[in-house]
């Protein structure tokens, strides 16, 4: 288990926000070094200046996650830098709904390419660089953070897109523990899933490319997007109380780390219709005046 992450270094994506930026500044604290990666320029910018003055020693790289020839310049430059890090924060992340054949391809390639591919390739690119270091090192230690979602763990309706990438983490991020475990006890991995947590995702067309720009929002997505918003912006655990999650998930080497450990009772309820070869669960069967709103708007 990790306790003391003074002098090491750790890779954080969507560091200019939300749970990136948040273990940025606990990484600042504890006196890491700090890599932090955004596509949002002036967020990034403010995240550099702020670690900077909290004492920590930064490399800031604007990168779009999603390309690889960007990430694999990253891992160049840090490698150059600090060499291998000790920590890779997998968070960057964008959201989208709407009614699941209503997404364009332009609205697939981005989410997935944010939420899976920017993921997979701090997976495929930083892990070779902690297995060497670890194999060169017995002191070595390290560990991996992907950011899933609850929503990876369920199927909430009118955010299939959104949903499709989460599961994908959940997938590719529970093979990875079990990948390492074949091969060393010095890195570890863990698998975040957040619930309704204030962060900035549901404003992420703010940072979505021209290429991949849309038409205009279906009734559906707009419905989605309103519905989000609300439930995002009235959720009651911080980014900052997640992040503090997510370094005690790192010190006892835990690989689920749950926001909202309640929400656990939906994943259950999934489990058990799968389990009985049963029809799906009815998704708002705790708040059934929920189900009836949304309904009665797509309806209509």
């Amino acid at each position: 288990m990790i306790q003391d992450f003074k002098g090491t270094t750790a890779v954080l994506t969507g560091a200019g926000s939300g749970f990136g930026l948040e273990c940025a500044r606990i990484g600042a604290r504890l006196g890491m070094n700090l890599v932090l990666v955004d596509v949002q320029q002036d967020a990034l910018e403010a995240a550099r200046r702020e670690m900077e003055a909290a004492g920590a020693a930064v490399l800031a790289r604007q990168v779009d996650v999603a390309d690889a020839a960007q990430m694999e310049q990253l891992a160049r430059d840090v490698e150059q830098r600090f060499g291998a890090p000790h920590f890779v924060f997998n968070n960057a992340g964008v959201g989208a709904g709407g009614l699941v054949w209503e997404n364009s391809v332009a609205d697939w390639e981005w989410v997935l390419g944010v939420d899976l591919w920017g993921v997979v390739h701090g997976v495929r690119l930083f892990t070779p660089m902690m297995l060497e270091a670890a194999a060169k090192d017995p002191a070595y230690r390290g560990h991996i953070v992907n950011t899933s979602s609850m929503a990876g763990l369920l199927t909430p309706p009118n955010m299939g897109i959104y949903n499709t990438a989460k599961a994908a983490v959940v997938s590719l991020t529970e093979t990875l523990y079990q990948d390492l475990k074949l091969v060393t006890d010095q890195v570890g991995a863990s698998l975040l899933c957040p619930y309704f947590v204030p962060t900035g995702i549901t404003q992420s067309d703010r940072n979505r490319p021209s290429a991949l720009a849309s038409g205009a929002p279906t009734k559906s997505q707009l419905i989605g997007q309103a519905m989000s918003e609300k439930a995002v912006s009235s959720g009651k655990v911080s980014a900052a109380q997640v992040a503090e999650m997510v370094f005690d998930g790192i010190r006892s080497n835990r690989f689920y780390i749950f926001s909202h450990p309640k929400a656990l009772g939906n994943v259950k309820s999934r489990m058990e219709s799968i389990l009985a070869i049963e029809n799906p669960a009815d998704p708002f069967a705790e708040r059934p005046d929920i189900g009836e709103k949304l309904r009665g708007q797509l309806r209509s």
